[in-house]
């Protein structure tokens, strides 16, 4: 595996390093996988913090659901969620960076302000028509990821001529807007969007196909930890698929992912550490 770096807001630089892990923070009532669980301020700021001691580099913060058929949260319920997250985590100094993950520029901005370095966006800046201008203003490191729709309609009947096709075309057009709005290049990743308006077959050919996006110069971002492709390739429920991500992780690791967003954050570094020294 070889080092990368990432630039994010303000010039950070994160890395150099041979993966970076990024933890989920739901700060959500109904994400698929543990929606509800760390909901409140207290229990929300509690898990990043755990993450972090685990081995987090980046802590992704989201206050709003975006699994199939999840419904819109309003900007200010949103903030509510979590601002006091980012502000707890900046007030404990800790060594990992904060991510927001948001599609609405208000939340963008005033988590950026917050603390926040890193702008992780399912939506290709197409949901909101002013995120864009915040990405320019701000330059945050930006997740680039690609969704065939919103999360509320995504997953009803998509449809591709050649999946890695299409999203390697969708990735070229979008940086090409980002180029425009004055984002460095050294500041974008990208996410394939394992889930996102894709049925089994679809995530399974952009799996086998990861390599094809390395043409496109930017380090993948992937997430695909504890993801309903598990149940529908090995038939298992949400809390039985620990195994299939890691198996998944090191796979990806090995064919030159750097970057993994998952929810156990311990399991995916002893994952990456073994890569990492055999590969």
């Amino acid at each position: 595996m070889k080092d990368i770096k990432w630039t994010l807001k303000g010039g950070m630089v994160l890395g150099p390093a041979p993966f970076f892990i990024a933890g989920v923070v739901n700060v959500t009532p109904d994400s698929f996988y543990d929606g509800g669980d760390h909901a409140d301020t207290e229990c929300g700021l509690d898990h990043a913090l755990l993450l972090a001691k685990q081995g987090a580099h980046i802590l992704d913060i989201g206050g709003e659901s975006t699994r199939p058929y999840a419904d819109k949260v309003s900007e200010a319920d949103e903030l509510e969620r979590v601002i006091p997250v980012i502000e707890g985590l900046i007030d404990a100094h800790i060594s990992s960076v904060v991510s927001i993950d948001t599609y609405k520029a208000g939340v963008a901005a005033k988590a950026l302000d917050a603390g926040a370095v890193i702008l992780n966006d399912v939506s290709a800046f197409a949901f909101d028509p002013e995120l864009l201008d915040v990405i320019a203003q701000y330059k945050p490191g930006y997740v680039l990821m690609h969704s065939l729709g919103k999360p509320k309609s995504m997953q009803n009947e998509p449809k591709y001529d050649d999946v890695v096709d299409d999203i390697i075309a969708f990735f070229e057009e979008k940086l090409e807007s980002l180029d425009k709005a004055g984002l460095p290049r050294d500041r974008v990743v990208l996410d394939p969007g394992i889930g996102f308006g894709k049925l089994l077959e679809h995530n399974l050919a952009i799996l086998r196909g990861i390599d094809r996006f390395k043409a496109l110069g930017q380090p993948i971002f992937m997430g695909l930890s504890n993801k309903s492709i598990w149940q529908g390739l090995l038939g298992l429920d949400v809390n039985e698929r620990g195994n299939a991500t890691q198996a998944a992780t090191a796979v990806l690791a090995m064919k030159g992912v750097p970057i993994h967003r998952v929810h156990d954050v311990e399991f995916a570094r002893q994952t990456l550490t073994i890569v990492n020294e055999i590969a």
